[in-house]
């Protein structure tokens, strides 16, 4: 029964604890059971507090028997991204200068999740600071993949995606700025959401009016990323890019069907990207399926010329703001990529910015026409399988070198340059069992129809439903 209840979706996990089916307390022990049994061979969750947990499952159980009023997420263990700071439990961002560091309060997608019900159990694992998509860093190593020992989790919220798949909590919340949520959810047959920015709120945050980084849910079904995102959405007066909609209307039943929807399908985000065919193979053999379900389906793709211009000099801006001080006084303490995107920032001039941001507001632009003629962009998540973790990151796809290392999450970054929602679901998996994404990708602030898009695939699919073969 205890196993049971770790592969249950979190919706309905939430509504056994609201009806006293289960209680808070015997739904954490469960967890933390499998925990203990799986987290040491996948080294997803980091630091744990049990006895902290224990506690507020306690307390939840109190609540409930004294029918107070409860939140959407009552009862439910949640493991926090370790960038994201948590008030009394450490924060390490992946790096040895953070080894100790205890914050005195929890960001705000934390104190939502906590006002909604959750229950901390933890810290998910991450990349140094979470640059890059694959989770391994000095403090604590590498994550390894459920679905194969030895195999990247993908990052940088590869801790999240592998603790989901394997069960070990139900629900985990990450970031995006170049793929974060969405390459993790590929390579580990789950769902995240990068969505709009200003959806989800982030504070505190150096540079609040950035939209390059966002933050947002994952989980193992699109029901249950729409569920966390009912409670991690709706404005804050402090964040200056924040949305003024409320979230709770993200919880409403999502559609099975897709009957008229217009859907645009590009194998390689129009010749853009290289994309391990094996990929290709997978995902070409689900557009019947929208099909079935009362879509259309043309292959097109929105003109995305100067994304990767605006999203290199706007991500090497954001890294020379947030660490160039600190690679010049100790780059030592941290990792080579993050000296060389610092580094690429300090060279630029303000003019480079002012090009970048204009190359940025015309892409913006395009990408609003094409969403006129079409509802959805279907493309895949990654352009390449997971890979072994000893590899620190793919130097080519399919015989293209790339130059850095982020060339191998142009699928993802071209995309974050837009500003549009885009949400990663199980697509299928190559013929020796390795999960593959889909990317679907929406209009700017369409989050709730990449939902709808997405449910109605899963539904139809299955493919989430293909746990991975643990101890």
């Amino acid at each position: 029964m205890s196993d049971d209840l770790c592969t249950r979706p979190a919706t309905e996990l939430a509504a056994l604890v609201r009806g006293r089916e289960v209680s808070a307390r015997e739904l954490l022990d469960a967890h933390l059971a499998r925990i203990e049994r799986l987290n040491p061979a996948l080294n997803a969750i980091v630091t744990l507090d049990a006895e902290g947990a224990r506690a507020a499952a306690d307390a939840a159980d109190a609540q409930l028997a004294a029918g107070r009023p409860v939140g959407p997420l009552h009862g439910l263990p949640v493991a926090h991204k370790d960038t994201h700071q948590t008030g009394g439990m450490r924060t390490t961002w992946g790096s040895p200068l953070h080894r100790d560091t205890v914050p005195a309060r929890d960001e705000l997608a934390v104190a939502r999740l906590r006002a909604a019900g959750a229950i901390r159990v933890g810290k998910t694992n991450v990349p140094e600071f979470a640059a890059g998509s694959h989770t391994f860093n000095t403090l604590f190593g590498a994550t390894h993949n459920p679905y194969r020992h030895g195999l990247s989790a993908g990052g940088s919220s590869g801790g999240a995606a592998a603790a989901l798949a394997a069960g070990l909590v139900p629900l985990a919340e990450g970031s995006d700025m170049g793929g974060s949520l969405r390459n993790p959810a590929a390579f580990c047959n789950v769902v995240g959401l990068r969505t709009t920015p200003g959806r989800v709120p982030t504070h505190p945050a150096p540079i609040g009016w950035s939209q390059l980084s966002v933050q947002g849910p994952m989980g193992r079904t699109v029901a249950d990323v729409a569920l966390q995102l009912s409670v991690l959405a709706g404005p804050d007066p402090r964040v200056p890019i924040s949305l003024s909609d409320p979230g709770h209307p993200f919880a409403a039943p999502l559609p099975t069907e897709l009957t008229g929807l217009r859907i645009a399908w590009t194998p390689d985000l129009g010749g853009r990207v290289p994309v391990d065919p094996a990929i290709t193979e997978v995902l070409m053999a689900q557009l019947g399926v929208f099909r079935e379900l009362g879509a259309t389906v043309e292959e097109d793709c929105p003109d995305l010329r100067d994304a990767d211009e605006v999203f290199g000099v706007l991500r090497a801006w954001l890294f020379e703001a947030s660490f160039g001080d600190q690679v010049r006084r100790s780059p030592d303490s941290f990792k080579e990529t993050i000296r060389w995107n610092a580094a690429r920032g300090a060279e630029l001039t303000g003019a480079d910015v002012g090009r970048a941001e204009v190359a940025h507001t015309k892409l913006y632009e395009r990408v609003v026409g094409f969403f006129e003629r079409y509802d959805v962009l279907l493309a895949p998540t990654t352009q390449v399988l997971p890979f072994p973790v000893e590899v620190e990151y793919p130097t080519e796809v399919n015989g293209v070198e790339f130059d850095d290392y982020l060339g191998w999450m142009r699928s993802c970054t071209l995309v974050s340059a837009t500003g549009c929602p885009a949400l990663s679901v199980p697509g299928g998996f190559t013929a020796d069992g390795l999960p593959v994404g889909l990317q679907i990708v929406g209009a700017p602030r369409s989050d709730r129809r990449v939902l709808e898009v997405g449910h109605a695939f899963e539904q139809a699919t299955g493919h989430g439903l293909r746990r991975p073969q643990l101890g």
